[in-house]
């Protein structure tokens, strides 16, 4: 991963380059929204307050790349990422979801970055502790008094018996550094929650926030119990790996750094934003009893407030929003004009040609094809796709969207399934080890151009 610290806008295009294809403008505009973060806090303490992050609106149909452009960008800078859907929401009142919850979300994202990023941190010390229980478990350590020699006859340990412990002790230490014990089964303790949710009865007018600190502060005071369990060593190491490294960390330090980086970094990503526009309930939707009222709940969000969360208060000023929708039937003028503000930075994505679905195909790390040759990979199966196969399969895929519903890029993942999922069925019963399996364009033809003809297969619509 390269340091955010040192990504200029065109390195992160060029790494969102390496998972999407096209939208350029739509890279073009978050990047600058990135690096404009690192130098808010580069610049002179006086104005850096003042200086607030341009949220974007995103418009385009589905399967685009809108929420991919938005998750990769957060791992590039490494910021906790939340994505919500804005018709979840209710206004303030109505039964369902409340706005705050999106910001209560990116803290806990936070918190888990921040906590494993420091047992990271400490898993080498961690590891040594373990190390210790597990040889503890194996060979257990004798001790005696100094200057005490027991008698030979009393059972006792002498000094030459605790030596001969250690040496045994150090023999058994470089066997377990080296994985020859791993297959041997200990007993060791392993503590659990002594509580579980406690359900409150009469709590349905206590707020969510309230609600998690009580369980919270009952759960905290239920003793931890130790249970025995016998595992292999292997086991043991993942299982004890885990509960040392937590007790290395301190945990109010994770909360403090994680309420910081979820407020400089953070990022909520709106997507269906426009299903809470006026227009959107024009052509036979449901009353629009509460839209206009989630679009002022959104706004002091989005503005920059303060919300409380279980692990702190935190301000969402320099949140970076990135909102997205269709638009298809509402518009971004049917927004309230206080939210619209909010999102100065207005980018459309194009609609994906024939030439897009094969580079999508081709090019991208996580590329269909190269999914799922991997997949065939881990069975001793070799797969090739011609290209004109390729080209077949794209072809296909826009024709489809173009005549029964637009989904995008996702209309691959049908097309592909459909294509090969009777390879995967045969693998390896009938497809044994270092086969191998080509892909041509008779091939596509064959086993998908006749569902073509019937436009009503509802496996297109997805």
């Amino acid at each position: 991963m390269i340091n955010p610290k040192f990504l200029t806008p065109q390195q992160i295009v060029n790494e969102l380059d390496k998972y999407i294809i096209g939208q350029h403008e739509a890279k073009r505009n978050v990047a600058i929204a990135l690096r404009n973060r690192w130098r808010r806090m580069h610049v002179a303490s006086d104005i850096q307050g003042e200086i607030v992050p341009n949220n974007i609106l995103m418009i385009g149909a589905t399967g685009v790349g809108k929420t991919e452009i938005a998750r990769r960008l957060a791992k590039i800078a490494d910021a906790p990422f939340v994505k919500v859907e804005a018709s979840k929401f209710t206004e303030v009142g109505y039964v369902g979801r409340d706005v705050e919850s999106m910001v209560r979300d990116l803290v806990e994202q936070s918190v888990n970055l921040v906590k494993s990023r420091k047992k990271e941190e400490v898993k080498e010390k961690a590891a040594l502790i373990v190390e210790e229980i597990i040889l503890d478990a194996l060979i257990p350590p004798m001790k005696v008094k100094p200057g005490f020699v027991p008698a030979a006859d009393n059972g006792e340990a002498s000094g030459s018996d605790v030596e001969l412990n250690e040496k045994t002790r150090n023999l058994f230490r470089e066997k377990i550094k080296s994985g020859e014990m791993d297959a041997r089964k200990i007993e060791i303790d392993v503590k659990q929650s002594g509580g579980g949710n406690v359900g409150m009865i009469g709590a349905g007018m206590m707020d969510e926030v309230s609600m998690m600190n009580l369980q919270d502060m009952i759960s905290g005071m239920m003793p931890k119990k130790a249970k025995k369990r016998k595992v292999t060593v292997a086991e043991a190491r993942k299982l004890l790996l885990e509960e040392e490294a937590a007790k290395l960390i301190d945990m109010d330090e994770v909360k403090e750094e994680a309420i910081r980086k979820a407020e400089d970094a953070g990022i909520i990503f709106i997507d269906e934003i426009d299903k809470i526009a006026s227009g959107s309930g024009k052509k036979g939707g449901g009353p629009d009893v509460s839209r206009e009222g989630v679009q002022r709940d959104l706004l002091p969000i989005v503005e920059g407030s303060t919300v409380n969360t279980k692990h702190g208060i935190i301000k969402t000023d320099h949140v970076l929003f990135i909102a997205a929708g269709a638009f298809h039937i509402s518009k971004p003028s049917d927004l309230i004009p206080e939210l619209q503000g909010r999102f100065p930075i207005r980018v459309e994505l194009d609609n994906l040609t024939k030439e897009d679905f094969i580079r999508i195909l081709k090019e991208p790390k996580g590329a269909l094809t190269k999914q799922y040759t991997a997949l065939f990979e881990s069975e001793g199966v070799a797969i090739t796709f011609d290209d004109e196969a390729i080209d077949e399969v794209a072809q296909l895929a826009f024709t489809i969207n173009a005549e029964i519903e637009n989904i995008g890029a996702r209309r691959l993942q049908t097309v592909m399934s459909k294509l090969l999922n009777e390879f995967l069925y045969d693998v390896p019963d009938k497809i044994v080890e270092n086969s191998s399996i080509r892909i041509t364009k008779e091939m596509v033809q064959a086993k998908l151009n006749g569902f073509i003809k019937n436009k009503d297969l509802s496996e297109y619509i997805l």
